[in-house]
């Protein structure tokens, strides 16, 4: 099927309104890393835009990206001097989790705009100050979830809530990996590697001895620092969701799961379901990192994000409506009729982050509204903490989204916080 006029006009339209913009943005990378230089180099091939600073707590990470930047970055182990350059526009977070929120605000109150990787939260708690510092400094902060910049996507909303799928009343939403049985293996705690600041990698979190794992690309597999993949992979989902519902917040939220099958150094549910109850409609969440199939089925010539066999979707979400259908992912939808009540479609677009990350240098030449702002990203986010609180508490847990708390329920609003270690409570 060939590309509908919508999805390559709207991407025609948002690329050249960023590449005609000639101001120049000095921007810099706190987090060094693969994603950091991944998204950055979308950000760099933006005429006009460069990255002037580099900032990691892993000398070698910063090496790298000083390098990958063209060899004139001046380079930082504390984030925090990066933030004293006054020629400093805006700076892209890619920080593990943790200080996600702690460098974002920082930066806002250094007159930084800000592009804050995914999730933006590590607990529900902190999305609240990032939103209070952007709205109180006046910068434009942007969420890594790029789904928010997929033409295809504006056009699932338009699906949905214009009534042509019907009433929508269950959404489905998953991530399949299969990482059984070695998961992220088991290896012993050691001395940090020469140039790593392992009390500055830890922050606020707290201060555990060095282990390979704990650092790195398998970060995620740690309370400590991130949710799992519920705020990893799901934030982006749930903010489609979102998106394509017109929803804001569930009203309940119920979790299953555990570290079933995995032996070794982990400590996220290998096995995890989700179910919220939004107004009018139910959302179910699911996880597991032992198969990899997801939800199974392909229609010819369609392709899906990380798919690896013949026949499977390993991240998806699906939109149940009374007239067919809607099955999306990052890069395409399809929609099934039920009893011809519904038009077949199906389309395939270009992976999103470009669009997004182009879109982030753009608002802060014209200081117009991110695509996904930091209301936008903390809503999303918190849909994951929500589902973690349930599991570990074990209950149906009811949620006032007003005030951000489970009313009735201590001991679980007290899991929307934690605790900053000192001397790294910075905010």
């Amino acid at each position: 099927m060939q590309r509908r006029t919508w999805l390559a006009g709207a991407t025609a339209i948002s690329a050249s309104r960023v590449l005609g913009a000639n101001e120049r943005v000095r921007l810099g990378l706190i987090g060094c890393g693969g994603r950091g230089r991944y998204v950055g180099g979308f950000m760099k091939e933006v005429p006009g835009a460069e990255f002037v600073a580099v900032a990691d707590v892993y000398e070698t990470f910063a090496a790298r990206a000083r390098e990958w930047a063209g060899g004139g970055a001046e380079t930082f182990k504390d984030f925090r001097r990066l933030l004293e350059r006054k020629d400093v526009d805006a700076v892209l977070v890619a920080t593990p989790d943790h200080w996600h929120i702690p460098a974002a605000v920082l930066a806002c109150q250094a007159g930084k705009d800000v592009y804050v990787e995914k999730p933006v939260t590590h607990h529900v708690r902190e999305g609240r100050k990032l939103i209070e510092a952007a709205q109180r400094t006046g910068r434009i902060v942007q969420a890594g979830t790029q789904h928010r910049s997929s033409p295809h996507f504006a056009e699932c909303a338009r699906i949905v809530q214009s009534g042509e799928l019907g009433e929508v009343r269950f959404v489905r939403v998953w991530n399949y990996f299969n990482r059984f049985p070695e998961g992220i293996g088991r290896v012993p705690d050691s001395e940090p590697p020469a140039g790593l600041n392992w009390d500055f990698y830890c922050g606020p979190s707290p201060l555990r001895p060095f282990n390979p794992r704990r650092f790195g690309a398998t970060f995620r597999q740690f309370w400590d620092y991130s949710g799992g993949m519920i705020t990893d992979f799901g934030t982006h989902r749930f903010d489609t969701v979102h998106q394509i519902m017109g929803a804001d917040a569930p009203l309940s939220v119920s979790a299953s799961g555990g570290r079933f099958s995995m032996k070794d150094g982990g400590e996220m549910p290998d096995t995890l379901q989700a179910t919220y109850e939004y107004p009018g409609f139910i959302m179910s969440y699911e996880m597991c990192e032992l198969n990899s199939h997801g939800v199974g089925g392909r229609s010819a010539g369609m392709r899906y994000y990380n798919a690896r066999g013949a026949a499977d979707r390993p991240h998806g979400m699906a939109y149940y409506g009374t007239n067919g259908a809607l099955f999306a992912d990052r890069i395409g939808f399809e929609i099934y009729p039920d009893r011809d009540r519904i038009k077949r479609r199906q389309a395939n677009v270009p992976e999103p982050t470009s669009l997004h990350a182009r879109a982030f240098v753009e608002c802060v030449r014209t200081r117009a509204k991110p695509p996904a702002d930091a209301v936008t990203g903390h809503r999303a986010t918190l849909i994951g903490h929500l589902g973690n609180i349930a599991l570990k508490t074990g209950r149906k847990l009811k949620w006032d989204a007003g005030r951000e708390v489970f009313p009735s329920d201590a001991e679980a609003s007290k899991l929307l916080a934690r605790e900053a270690r000192k001397p790294w409570n910075l905010i």
